[in-house]
């Protein structure tokens, strides 16, 4: 495994990653992890069940790592949107979602460089994961969430012991108060700005190529808030690529809800980054997320793998709930989001009805239970 360091995005500034920061001390831009060196099939641990089994690939002190499971959920084709796609239940994690890969390896890198506190601001799913995470491995955890958040996914951030503050305003609200509580001296374990984050999803792209018999679908269309799953796609297929066990990295596309899309304003704008507009509520909480802090990045993600990224309207995300639901997978709304996109990019002909894609489904339904009864 080379040695890792935290780097800009233009390189300019690089930190040794055994002192945490989660954003650059200079210029306060988010920072990455410099390329990892990734792994072949032989290196994968198969007496593992959890993501730990890309242990060889994820660069992290494992000797105080916490097991829950997580990672290697299910993959399996349905009949959906005119198409036959594959779909990986990250729903089915310990905590009900997808943020449980990331979460295990921040907080183990956190814990291994001698973090006690940790702060974060989220719309549900991430603050549970922490919570959960921070809870084990021994971390004391305050979490800060929109005030319409959930009460299923409060109800559960509180029972793994965190200090939950319900925030009232916008989801900007919420992550300004963080900041500022993250300059007291509290870590800031923010998912959207720690690249440890992704160092956990990244570990998606290599069980859905061994669940593949070691190959990789055509596509794969994720719900993208903050865009960490995307990104640990991207990073985790380029590794596989650049060890040669993959010839090409699939199609990305990104879906969001078409009230809060910044990735579809900046793909519908050929922008490269963020664009002004207004948002609007959603039903997929999740992944309601105005301005993300990568934007940059995901937009390269995008362009690199020749996919794109697609707005969803609110009237048809509970539809696509329950269509789901109807093949046996009750999932929340956030996630039904990347069913409907997949939905009409078989209908506009941008995906093949008989090509092989991966939709992602990030959520259980049980954590929006109370929006789905309403």
């Amino acid at each position: 495994m080379g040695v890792s360091e935290y780097v800009t995005r233009d390189g300019g500034h690089r930190y040794p990653v055994d002192t945490p920061i989660w954003r650059c001390p200079e210029t306060g831009e988010p920072v990455n992890l410099t390329p990892g060196d990734g792994l072949v099939r032989a290196d994968i641990d198969a007496g593992e069940r959890s993501l730990w089994r890309y242990a060889k690939a994820v660069r992290v002190d494992k000797s105080v790592r916490v097991d829950l499971g997580e990672g290697c959920t299910p993959l399996f084709p349905i009949s959906y949107g005119g198409g036959r796609p594959r779909l990986k239940m990250e729903s089915m994690m310990p905590t009900g979602s997808f943020k449980d890969r990331g979460m295990a390896v921040l907080c183990t890198y956190l814990k291994a460089n001698g973090v006690s506190e940790v702060l974060l601001d989220s719309s549900g799913n991430a603050a549970g994961a922490l919570a959960c995470f921070a809870s084990v491995l021994g971390l004391t955890c305050t979490v800060l969430v929109p005030a319409h958040t959930s009460p299923a996914k409060v109800a559960q951030m509180r029972a793994y012991g965190a200090t939950v503050d319900l925030v009232e305003g916008t989801r900007k609200d919420v992550s300004d108060k963080a900041l500022a509580l993250a300059e007291t001296g509290v870590f800031y374990a923010s998912h959207n700005w720690q690249p440890y984050f992704i160092e956990g999803t990244k570990t998606l792209a290599y069980e859905i190529w061994e669940q593949s018999g070691f190959t990789v679908p055509d596509n794969v269309v994720v719900p993208v808030g903050g865009g960490s799953n995307l990104l640990g796609c991207h990073i985790g297929f380029d590794e596989l690529k650049r060890r040669g066990e993959i010839d090409r990295v699939p199609r990305l596309f990104a879906a969001q809800p078409a009230t809060v899309g910044p990735l579809v304003r900046a793909y519908d704008a050929g922008a490269t980054d963020d664009v002004d507009y207004t948002p609007a509520p959603t039903l997929a909480e999740g992944v309601a997320i105005h301005k993300p802090v990568r934007t940059r990045e995901c937009m390269i993600a995008l362009a690199e793998t020749g996919g794109a990224a697609v707005g969803v309207p609110e009237a048809d995300i509970l539809p696509a709930v329950r269509r789901l639901a109807r093949c046996g997978a009750f999932v929340e709304p956030s996630s039904a989001v990347a069913a409907d996109a997949y939905e009409r990019l078989v209908a506009s002909g941008t995906i093949g009805a008989e090509e092989d894609t991966v939709v992602v489904l990030t959520g259980h339904g049980l954590k929006s239970i109370d929006a789905l009864m309403e």
